[in-house]
């Protein structure tokens, strides 16, 4: 069960940078985020250092899993 979860686990770093930064930085969905929830996408913007780090991280740890 832990192997697989250590397998599983930089995915979802990956991931949550990728849709992170999907949601930051698409023109569309940051029009549309500031006019419906701007409350929420003050936060995203404070959590953009976690996302690209998270996205670079999780990206080079998840090639890695995969590799080896």
């Amino acid at each position: 069960m832990i192997t697989k979860l250590d397998f599983y686990f930089p995915f979802f770093v990956f991931f949550y940078g990728l849709v992170m930064l999907f949601v930051l930085e698409v023109p569309y969905l940051v029009a549309l985020a500031k006019k419906e929830m701007p409350e929420q996408y003050n936060q995203f913007e404070r959590h953009r250092g976690i996302a690209v780090m998270s996205f670079y991280v999780g990206g080079l740890w998840s090639l890695q899993n995969i590799w080896m």
